[in-house]
């Protein structure tokens, strides 16, 4: 399991952790709810039995416990109704309502789909309907758990993008880092290598010889200068991109396997950007060896600028294995790998070159499996 994959699980982790504290929630809440919607059903039947006791008990019955029960209900609006659906009277209805027969219709319609109506037996076949709706604590208790869930998921969402930028701040730092120190570690033996250069001049070796070695020696030095500007801004210049992209192109075709055959179609024209050429150029050389390793050393690879009003577009090709519609933006994550040797850096660090330092944006044209990816670079132009 890579760094991806850890990432992966912790974040899957957290969102699995999430929904179940939710369902609890939810679960608890339900049944809450329930309990106390049964609670006040039995509340409306002692009611009911305590409304058909009063239109029962003879003139002279003694009605203070029934008038209790009845004027204990503040909160429950009831409506009463006859057999033939009309309103008799109601409880803690607004008058405003009752005035207007639509609306009175409308809310006795709201009642009829909130409660199963209680039936009141007068005798000798006669009814009463009792429809009643929620209390206005069960009414809020509706939307309590949608409160509590917000809250939750914001709780949750505030630690965990805490959590991803502080992991990110320090996997930046430890980068740069890396990077700095490699490019010190480096100058000392190349700072060498160019004394010895000088000895190999006075020398009167080959001086083919002498002109290869400066070459890589030159190579090196450009490496020293990508891995020292890791973590700082870079300086971006006015440059002809289609120049950049000829001399990587160029550099990259003589140090690659023959096997690979390389073409390039630039404009015959300046396209100005502004431009970091040792970044670029590594950039460039980062996804042409994704290119390679894509295809196994053998294919071909194409690169081609294109244009508009604003962008310039650096597309290259190859005829490798293809990448899963899936994974598009997977692999430009750091650790994110499929070889076996490797760390997974070098499309990720093309990322972060293009889109923080350059301002424009690196992405997955098209891809088809077992036929080749095209990768599209946008610069914005100048």
């Amino acid at each position: 399991m890579n760094f991806t994959d850890k990432r992966n699980f912790i974040r899957w982790f957290i969102i699995f952790s999430c929904l179940l504290v939710v369902g609890l929630v939810l679960w608890n809440t339900s049944i809450f709810f329930q309990r106390l919607k049964q609670n006040e059903r039995n509340k409306m039947n002692i009611w009911a039995k305590a409304q058909e006791a009063l239109d029962r008990a003879p003139d002279d019955a003694d009605l203070d416990l029934i008038l209790e029960i009845l004027n204990n209900n503040t909160t429950i609006p009831i409506i009463h109704t006859n057999a033939h659906g009309e309103i008799d009277y109601t409880t803690n209805i607004d008058p405003d309502i009752l005035d207007n027969p639509k609306k009175a219709q409308n809310l006795l319609t709201d009642l009829k789909t909130e409660n199963a109506p209680i039936i009141i037996n007068l005798g000798n076949g006669h009814k009463q309907y009792i429809y009643y709706g929620n209390s206005p604590v069960l009414n809020s208790l509706k939307y309590y758990p949608l409160g509590l869930v917000f809250i939750g998921f914001l709780f949750i969402g505030v630690i965990y993008f805490f959590y991803t930028t502080t992991k990110n701040s320090e996997q930046n730092k430890l980068w740069a880092g890396m990077a700095k120190e490699t490019a010190h570690q480096i100058g000392t033996p190349l700072s060498s290598l160019i004394g010895w250069t000088e000895i190999l001049k006075q020398e009167n070796v080959n001086r083919s010889y002498v002109l290869e070695i400066e070459k890589d020696i030159d190579r090196l030095q450009t490496i020293t200068e990508r891995f020292s500007k890791i973590g700082s801004a870079p300086i971006l210049i006015k440059t002809d991109i289609v120049e950049a992209t000829q001399q990587s192109f160029d550099y990259l075709k003589s140090r690659s396997s023959k096997l690979i055959q390389f073409s390039l179609e630039v404009p015959d024209k300046v396209i100005p950007v502004s431009l970091n050429k040792q970044l670029y150029s590594w950039t460039i050389e980062n996804l042409v060896k994704n290119a390679i390793d894509a295809m196994r050393g053998k294919g071909e690879l194409h690169i081609r600028l294109e244009e508009d009003e604003k962008w310039a577009y650096i597309l290259l090709k190859d005829s490798g294995k293809g990448i899963d519609k899936s994974k598009f933006k997977l692999i430009f994550e750091p650790g994110h790998t499929t070889k076996k040797r490797g760390w997974g850096l070098g499309l990720s660090l093309a990322k972060r070159i293009i889109e923080q330092y350059h301002h424009g944006r690196i992405k997955v044209a098209q891809s088809e499996l077992n036929k080749g990816t095209t990768f599209q670079i946008a610069l914005r132009k100048v």
